[in-house]
């Protein structure tokens, strides 16, 4: 098979997930649906993180965080491939501070589509935090803006804090609902 040729696996999958919500939505409620959602989320992505960690040994070791955020950026890619799902870009702010900004996921596209974006929230927070959690990297995260709520892109703010100390962190308002 060529390249170009090769079956959309991802979109494949990010279709069947849409449609599991879509259902898990319609039989018990949104609250349900989006805390769901998020459980299992989160579970994937810290699977994948520690997948990654052990494959291409992407850990904090006192590196530059602009280091650290290059090998850390695969992890999103393995779990949103970079043809078409979502576009990231990290703008280191300190030593130990960066942003995230996230835009054009393909999830939310495909929420716009279908039109149930009212009542979902997204699970960013616990898909960044399974990530955070699955290279063991102790940090305070929080949400900034969020398209679901008019933001242009959604935009996080992630700071390493010591060991333990996750004081602030996912503290912010669920995505898709009112700060």
């Amino acid at each position: 098979m060529t390249a170009s040729a090769e079956p959309p696996l991802a979109q494949f999958w990010w279709l069947h997930d849409a449609r599991w919500y879509q259902g898990v939505l319609k039989r018990f409620g949104p609250d349900a649906a989006n805390e769901i959602n998020e459980e299992a989320a989160k579970f994937v992505a810290r699977r994948v993180a520690r997948w990654c960690a052990g494959r291409y040994g992407i850990r904090f070791r006192g590196q530059s965080l602009e280091d650290f955020l290059k090998e850390f950026s695969r992890i999103p890619s393995v779990m949103f491939p970079d043809d078409g799902h979502m576009r990231v870009k990290y703008t280191v702010l300190d030593p130990s501070t960066w942003e995230t900004a996230v835009s054009d996921v393909f999830p939310k596209r495909m929420l716009r589509a279908a039109g149930t974006q009212d009542g979902y929230r997204c699970p960013c927070m616990g898909i960044r935090s399974g990530f955070f959690e699955g290279v063991g990297l102790a940090c305070r995260d929080e949400r900034l803006e969020c398209e679901l709520d008019g933001g242009q892109v959604c935009r996080f703010r992630t700071s390493l804090t010591p060991r333990g100390d996750t004081r602030g962190a996912e503290t912010a308002p669920a995505h898709g609902t009112a700060p």
